[in-house]
């Protein structure tokens, strides 16, 4: 193919392999990761996380993505190099840590290349202007991602729109590369500056976050006052300006984006007035007392926490609700187990950690599972679980 493009992609995270893998068939593309485990995974036809769709799309289609851990092996005559690092967000600076980011910029731009830099990572409002005054680069675009863990590559064949923070020649290229390997048609492409790519990334996060803790605290309304909550959630959803969507009670909302994401919009109001996006923050912490209390007031002898992932096909529990709610129960001197088949170790935060599920069942006096299964199935009667519509 002619028109094929040389892109080199930067992270090998839920991002960057839904990406590459999304913009393989039509274009060369190139992975670097300082991960030598995902590098080896990628060359061997292998995906770097849990998505079905990912691994599916290395099995059938004919191609094959290359990957490395060298830089120098990274940076080559690309059209478009595109950053897709982590950058968590620290509670001391009130910041992303852009440093992935910023280095990835610095090896591209110091070998000299011309290549267009397109950034996927989560970074604060006003990054990107930042990093084209300080390199003297004009061509470094901020593109956000909406992709939810476990299905990357379905969001990014079918997504909800494509944003460029660039209104220039070169975000119209990639935004079609991007159109042209999605199955969906007729994607809404939006060309924007920088600082508004920036802003509709965690105001869309902000947005979900706030929805998460209005039926949260829906249901914490319900329980105090003993009304059935599934009946209220439903009776409001069927009103179409609200819709039957994200409405599924939990714990809180955790998870790697929706946390970081809200405080670092909090962070950047700076003198402008708000009592929203601090409320929503407040408001999840509210929640995960409420749970926590809910669990102390039984004055039980053992509570097991089945899982601690937030919701089905993921495997990060860095920033799960149920941490919060674990350190919660300690405080107040409560015993608690784990069930968490990802953990090699036998002990996690000072707990111990129950390698068999049989053993964890009958050990624990309550089960804590933010999302049931149907493992659970057989000790139903032990189950403390908000989930009421078995979905995430």
């Amino acid at each position: 193919m002619s028109d094929r493009k040389h892109i080199s992609i930067f992270g090998a995270g839920y991002v960057g392999m839904s990406l590459a893998v999304l913009l393989a068939e039509r274009n060369i593309v190139n992975v670097f990761d300082i991960e030598k485990k995902r590098v080896e995974l990628i060359n061997n036809g292998l995906s770097t996380v849990k998505d079905l769709m990912i691994q599916e799309f290395l099995d059938k289609k004919n191609f094959k993505l290359k990957a490395t851990n060298i830089p120098a092996d990274a940076i080559y005559h690309s059209d478009y190099y595109v950053i897709a690092t982590s950058t968590d967000y620290n509670p001391e600076t009130e910041y992303f840590d852009t440093s992935s980011v910023e280095a990835c910029i610095k090896m591209i731009i110091d070998s000299g290349l011309n290549g267009t830099i397109i950034i996927k990572s989560t970074i604060p409002i006003g990054f990107t202007e930042r990093m084209r005054k300080q390199f003297n680069f004009e061509k470094i675009i901020f593109s956000p991602e909406f992709l939810r863990e476990g299905s990357a590559l379905e969001d990014n064949l079918y997504p909800s729109r494509i944003i460029m923070g660039g209104k220039c020649e070169f975000s119209e290229i990639f935004a079609n590369l991007l159109a042209q390997s999605a199955k969906k048609e007729n994607i809404p492409i939006l060309l924007m500056n920088s600082q508004s790519a920036e802003s509709t990334k965690l105001f869309s996060n902000a947005y979900l976050a706030m929805r998460v803790a209005f039926f949260n605290e829906l249901d914490t309304f319900a329980i105090s006052n003993n009304i059935e909550a599934r009946n209220v959630i439903d009776g409001v959803c069927l009103d179409e300006r609200i819709g039957n969507y994200y409405n599924n009670p939990s714990f809180g909302y955790g998870g790697y984006c929706l946390p970081k994401d809200t405080k670092q919009l909090l962070s950047s109001f700076n003198d402008a007035p708000q009592n929203l996006i601090s409320a929503v923050i407040d408001s999840n912490r509210t929640r995960k007392e409420f749970i926590a209390n809910e669990i102390l007031k039984l004055k039980l002898k053992i509570v097991g926490i089945y899982r601690l992932n937030m919701k089905f096909g993921s495997s990060n529990f860095r920033v799960s609700a149920i941490i919060d709610i674990i350190n919660f129960l300690k405080i107040n001197n409560q015993t608690v187990i784990v069930y968490e088949p990802s953990i090699e170790n036998t002990t996690f935060m000072n707990l111990q950690v129950e390698r068999s599920l049989k053993q964890f069942k009958k050990s624990s006096s309550i089960i804590l599972a933010n999302r049931i299964t149907n493992e659970l199935e057989d000790v139903e009667e032990k189950v403390f679980s908000r989930d009421l519509f078995q979905e995430n």
